[in-house]
């Protein structure tokens, strides 16, 4: 059986659901790619991320990656200096869209910003507040209640994650697996798992993003547009394993999909079937998986502490 390249992408923003998920959709049925779009559902309230500013690292980043010419100048005043769109109510057609194409369709969050800038501290009356505005608005734009999740910023806590239990989901991609500095996984047999206590399965993501890779010098070189596919390709040249990629409908999705394209190219030469969360989760369903503790950690290329499982600590 061909290993499992699982793209799960993510949609932050209102301007990412009305033109760079139709993108992602055109690519990836002309590379007959599964894949399942996480999104957000209520306002985006981007521009409130600026007040991030004095987390370490965070003005490193922002210059390796160019925030405004990805996001567009508009989008960062949303909340700021201009009312942040309902997504859910302003974008359903883009949602639905998808969901036709025959993608498989999840939540993100309510609101992004909001939810990865407080989460961790909250109690479970604000978790099960939020999830329960998700998954009322995302049953209100397909038609069905919601079956898996995938957090904002890789920021939860436990009440969140016993709420995906409490709703019935089998399966979600919440967290990261520790990354060396050159994107490669500190573990190379680290995989899903399910947390103490909890039956649905996490599906953590395995590969670093563009945004984590993007203007660092790694091993003496410097990894811009013009490598970072070929870099990304190296971490997954022995297809002995399953991996889950996270994409963003804000890059891969719109100026950066050039890079995309070369790697589904790439990843079917290799040899990896493109799929969804949905598709690896009937793969390994059965399996043995091991139970873990929540995690916190730090990324290479990535500000802030985000749930991360580190088996090497």
């Amino acid at each position: 059986m061909a290993p499992l390249l699982v793209l799960k992408i993510d949609v932050d923003t209102y301007r990412g659901t009305r033109e760079g998920v139709p993108n992602l959709v055109r690519m990836l049925n002309k590379h007959g790619a599964g894949a399942t779009f996480l999104f957000s559902l209520g306002p985006d309230h981007t521009g409130w991320a600026m007040r991030r500013a004095l987390r370490p690292g965070f003005f490193q980043k922002v210059s390796r990656t160019s925030v405004v010419e990805h996001y567009g100048f508009k989008t960062l005043m949303y909340g700021v200096l201009l009312p942040g769109p309902d997504i859910g109510a302003k974008a359903a057609a883009e949602m639905r869209a998808a969901r036709d194409a025959g993608f498989e369709c999840g939540i993100h969050t309510w609101d992004h910003v909001w939810w990865q800038d407080n989460v961790r501290g909250r109690d479970a009356a604000w978790t099960d507040r939020m999830m329960k505005k998700s998954e009322q608005r995302y049953t209100q734009v397909f038609g069905e209640p919601p079956h898996t999740h995938g957090a904002a910023g890789w920021q939860m806590n436990p009440h969140a994650f016993a709420r995906h239990d409490a709703v019935g989901y089998r399966y979600a991609s919440d967290g990261r697996a520790q990354l060396r500095d050159d994107g490669a996984l500190a573990d190379p047999q680290f995989g899903p798992y399910r947390y103490r206590g909890l039956s649905h399965i996490q599906m953590p993501t395995t590969l670093p993003t563009l945004d984590e890779l993007l203007g660092r010098e790694i091993d003496g070189t410097v990894i811009d547009e013009n490598n970072i596919a070929a870099h990304l390709l190296k971490l997954t040249a022995d297809p002995q394993r399953d991996h889950v990629y996270t994409l963003h409908a804000e890059l891969e999705g719109q100026k950066l999909a050039p890079i995309f394209e070369q790697l589904l190219s790439g990843w079917k030469a290799q040899g990896y079937r493109l799929a969804s969360m949905a598709d690896y989760y009937e793969k390994i369903k059965d399996d043995p998986l091991p139970e873990h503790t929540v995690q916190w950690g730090e990324l290479p290329g990535r500000s802030g502490e985000l749930i991360i499982l580190d088996k090497t600590m």
